[in-house]
């Protein structure tokens, strides 16, 4: 049985990534022979390698052997100097890196790779969350919001809106292309969550228009305008919903005729009220939604309470599986914005602000090297007997940054196989050898 799946290797991902550049419209670049392809495979490489900084990798790029690895496993034929890579990636768009992401989750669609991640038997459930990326009082660019402080300070920040493909059976996620949170051209005011969610939800219509999908969020997103336009995109929903945000939408639930489900399972107990077709809130009394209450005992007598709005229609069939559902909104936190942050990705390093969009393209660079990971993980045998070998995320990218930079390899499945035996594998290039580069 191969190892290695044709479309979703990492060789194959790699080049879809360099081959949906070309049908970008990217800026006409008269200061520099380096092509567009070859700046942004660098980046890639510089987050798909873990590099800590662009000097880490400045310092690192001179050498034969890099260069040549960067040539075979990144397609990069001519490889930029860390201010260039930064004046060239500031002229981007973010936008720019859509249809590398979309191009990626159809092959994993055809694949069939994402069937295991089908909910009720024909849903992909969706987590939805912002996360802070970068928060600086001096550095900053004309796309930052601004945070002004009662003593005339002001802090520059960024965010970042992030989807994932997630399933309570399932450590692995599918990163989906994420929104910046960022001022947008020629505007003053901040952009928010909200407003990235609408972009983001639009965008993922527009480009999935037949995909069956249930979106999790949290307390924030439980407001009208919000889930009207899930219902306008037809998208279904499970998002939490606070007391203390909906009053009068928990007064109505109190007085109404609920169901109640007691369960046990693994000497937990699960306890479920809910309620159908009430009203959201007093002002948009007309706009009706089912509620779902939860309370969790466990045998340690911890306890803990929950409450959704889901446009699905509760029973005592469903209550558990759609708790579940609602509870893997977790994972966008846990399996995703935590991986970035603390497993070797370095989330929220600044990598280079510069005067535009450099911050942001950054990011998208960084989330498409998670995604190629996340795939191999999905699809590799070879990948996940190397995460079995070197056990956490950050050995396993230590050992491939180390064995990158001292042998030569024609592509990713020779890398990994020695990786895993180099007994079996003996390598042809060691450093020192003398290699031919062409430069």
């Amino acid at each position: 049985m191969s190892f290695i799946r044709k479309h979703l290797s990492a060789d194959s991902l790699h080049l879809t990534v360099r081959q949906s550049l070309y049908k970008e419209q990217l800026p006409e670049c008269k200061k520099s022979d380096i092509s567009w392809q070859d700046c942004i495979m660098s980046g890639l490489a510089i987050f798909g390698l873990k590099f800590s900084s662009l000097l880490k990798f400045e310092e690192s790029k001179e050498e034969p052997v890099i260069r040549r690895n960067l040539r075979n496993l990144y397609q990069v034929r001519k490889v930029p100097s860390d201010t260039c890579l930064r004046e060239r990636l500031d002229e981007l768009s973010p936008k720019n890196f859509r249809r590398a992401f979309k191009t990626i989750f159809a092959f994993l669609q055809r694949g069939k790779v994402l069937e295991r991640y089908l909910y009720f038997d024909k849903y992909y459930l969706i987590s939805v969350d912002g996360t802070g990326q970068y928060s600086s009082k001096k550095v900053h660019c004309k796309n930052c919001c601004e945070k002004h402080h009662r003593d005339g300070e002001i802090t520059y920040y960024h965010q970042m809106l992030g989807a994932s493909i997630v399933h309570p059976d399932e450590r692995i996620v599918i990163p989906l292309t994420p929104e910046p949170i960022v001022k947008g051209d020629g505007t003053t005011k901040n952009d928010c969550e909200r407003n990235a969610s609408k972009r983001l939800l639009k965008d993922l219509r527009r480009e999935h228009p037949h995909l069956k999908a249930i979106i999790i969020e949290d307390g924030l997103a439980s407001n009208y305008p919000h889930l009207k336009l899930l219902d306008d995109l037809k998208l279904e929903y499970i998002i939490g919903v606070k007391q203390g945000d909906h009053g009068p939408l928990f007064d109505w639930i109190k007085e109404a005729k609920g169901h109640e489900v007691v369960m046990n399972k693994d000497k937990v107990k699960h306890k479920f009220r809910y309620v159908h077709d009430v009203p959201l809130n007093d002002e948009h009394f007309d706009y009706r939604v089912n509620v779902l209450e939860y309370w969790e005992e466990k045998p340690n007598g911890k306890k803990q309470y929950f409450s959704w709005v889901t446009s699905f229609k509760i029973t005592e069939e469903n209550v558990f599986r759609l708790m579940r559902a609602a509870r893997a909104r977790w994972k966008i936190e846990n399996e995703t914005f935590n991986t970035l942050k603390n497993q070797g990705y370095n989330f929220e390093h600044n990598y280079g602000h510069g005067k535009n969009n450099l911050c942001s393209v950054m990011t998208m660079l960084m989330l498409l090297a998670f995604l190629i990971d996340q795939v191999q993980m999905l699809c590799c045998g070879l990948y996940k007997k190397l995460k079995k070998k070197y056990g956490p995320w950050y050995a396993v990218f230590e050992k491939i940054r180390s064995m990158f930079c001292t042998i030569v390899w024609d592509n990713w499945e020779e890398f990994y196989e020695l990786l895993l035996e180099p007994e079996t594998h003996p390598p042809s290039n060691w450093y020192g050898v003398p290699i031919e580069v062409k430069r």
